[in-house]
């Protein structure tokens, strides 16, 4: 069998049960998010943190419990990395320095993981079990808890209430992201993926040296690293190491689970709002980027000039033998279109146009399907943007769902659009002003402007991947970059929260003739064409001083 055919039909298998998942995976997260039952261990967690499981919050309050979880959770884990050398199963790793371990922090909290370390040996186990897995859980579950709060924004009428972060917490993380970490981490080690608590272990290889090989719980991080958007990986190498996706069934089944909760959640959205056909129409959208951007991508690695390339089949350095062009390229753009960040392969080596598209993609904010819950939350307020303006053309108030959208709640849409855009352009514009961060950039040229863009891209974002030239282990990348974390996590989920608070105070109106209608092929053509524009074309200029003219040179 070709590779080219193998490509074709991991894709569609991939689409096949991407769909299949859809409906009641959607479903039960609608379920568990409405239910007014609570489970006698949620009762029990509820007890001991103080919580009253049956009142909701303000949206104020909602905020305030979600930074002040995470202001909590980015000491802790600072902590734990400090002193990790102090701690159980650390492996004999050297002290992390305090301002790598504020970014490290930072970056898990935030859902980025973006790791400016090699895993296996800056982490011990304790630290990957104890501090990193369990923030790729609860950041997870912030971002649903996040669109949860938004729907209800749209479904609940003249109140200020828009749920209990605490609630919601503590349903995702028991109720939904553990239960299936538990049976496909069982997966993936039936199928070759490591599980243990062994350190380093020196063998002799073929050519009569002798190498460390570490060993570690890496099955159960790996599965919520995809299956939480998340992407931090055990081993440097992330899902190119042998020891985290061994197999092209291992590949495929990750690509799946970093896929799978984001494409259900708007048919959670469609429940909740009581129309499934709103569903389908935001996945209609991110379902068009996803494939555009996975047969670009492959396009360019496949079909890139140059004798060497073409006599490999296509552009190969740093790919996998083993995953080949196809599957790299599918898994870089769904890896990218969402906040995942990990690779099975390097986009630095891609092609230009290749490695322009996995900017691109992040650019887009990550709605495509985006993340665990920021990207239902990011496609949303794009919908709002959207809605007003067909409303502009049409000369009527604008509304969707039948809450009118007026100047308070497109300023809160316009500050969400524009945060992200000015976190990376201004980091970037830094990093190049600086000439000692400029020297960081493994390569010059254009090529070097596209590891800072992608560096700076990929932090704003809550990404976590990156072009891996760039030296980002100093003090001022760490600062800068962590600070480009929590302004891009943060503050556009403030926004959104205010968004939520905003809408559910509203009393519906009822549809009229000259009601736009949100569920038909003409909105998923206006969302798309906002999408690309509003979004897409604020950064084009900064493409094309990096990969568009690296790949027309």
């Amino acid at each position: 069998m070709g590779s080219t055919l193998a490509g074709w039909l991991q894709a569609l298998a991939l689409v096949g049960a991407l769909a299949l998942c859809y409906r009641p995976l959607g479903d039960y997260i609608a379920g568990l998010l409405t239910t007014a039952k609570h489970l006698r261990v949620e009762r029990g967690l509820y007890r001991v943190i103080g919580v009253d499981g049956d009142a909701d919050q303000r949206w104020p309050v909602y905020l305030r419990s979600v930074l002040a979880f995470s202001a909590v959770s980015v000491v802790f884990l600072y902590g734990l990395i400090r002193l990790q050398t102090h701690l159980l199963l650390s492996l004999g790793v050297p002290q992390m320095s305090a301002h790598q371990s504020w970014n490290t922090a930072i970056s898990f909290v935030t859902n980025t993981n973006w790791q400016s370390y090699s895993g296996e040996s800056a982490m011990g186990h304790l630290v990957q079990m104890a501090g990193l897995a369990v923030q790729n859980f609860v950041s997870a579950a912030v971002g649903i808890a996040i669109v949860a709060a938004l729907i209800r924004g749209f479904t609940r009428n003249r109140t200020d209430r828009v749920g209990n972060f605490w609630v919601d917490l503590t349903r995702i993380c028991l109720r939904l992201l553990l239960p299936i970490s538990v049976v496909f981490a069982i997966v993936l080690v039936a199928n070759g993926v490591v599980q243990n608590f062994h350190g380093f272990h020196d063998v002799a290889t073929l050519g009569g040296g002798t190498q460390s090989i570490p060993g570690g719980p890496v099955a159960s991080q790996e599965v919520i690293k995809e299956l939480g958007t998340n992407g931090g990986g055990f081993y440097n190498a992330n899902s190119a190491h042998p020891f985290e996706n061994p197999t092209g069934f291992t590949n495929l089944l990750e690509i799946f689970l970093l896929l799978v909760i984001s494409f259900s959640l708007p048919r959670t959205f469609g429940r909740m709002v009581g129309d499934h056909r709103q569903g389908y129409a935001i996945v209609s959208v991110m379902a068009i980027f996803w494939v555009a951007s996975a047969a670009l991508i492959t396009l360019a690695e496949s079909h890139h000039g140059g004798s060497a390339l073409q006599a490999a089949g296509g552009a190969m350095e740093g790919k996998e033998q083993r995953f080949g062009i196809a599957a790299s390229s599918l898994f870089a753009a769904s890896t990218t279109l969402t906040s995942t960040g990990a690779v099975n392969s390097f986009h630095d080596s891609f092609t230009p146009f290749g490695g322009g598209l996995t900017i691109f993609n992040m650019m887009l904010g990550e709605i495509a399907p985006g993340g665990t819950g920021s990207g239902l939350y990011g496609m949303l307020v794009l919908a709002i943007v959207a809605v007003f303006v067909a409303g502009l053309m049409v000369g009527r108030t604008p509304e969707y769902l039948g809450k009118k959208l007026g100047g308070r709640e497109m300023k809160f849409a316009s500050l969400y659009i524009l945060t992200t855009p000015a976190i990376v352009l201004i980091g970037t514009g830094l990093a190049m002003a600086l000439p000692g961060e400029r020297a960081g950039m493994l390569n010059s040229g254009a090529h070097g402007f596209s590891e800072v863009l992608y560096a700076f891209t990929s932090a704003a974002n809550n990404n976590g991947s990156a072009f891996a030239g760039i030296t980002v282990n100093t003090s001022w990348y760490d600062t800068a970059l962590g600070l480009a974390m929590v302004f891009g996590r943060f503050l556009p989920m403030i926004f959104v929260l205010a968004l939520a608070g905003s809408l559910a105070q509203q009393q519906p109106v009822p549809a009229s003739a000259g009601t736009l209608p949100t569920h038909k092929p003409l909105f998923v053509g206006l969302l798309s064409g906002v999408v690309l524009i509003v979004v897409g074309l604020t950064y084009f200029p900064a493409l094309a001083l990096g990969p568009i003219a690296e790949g027309l040179h």
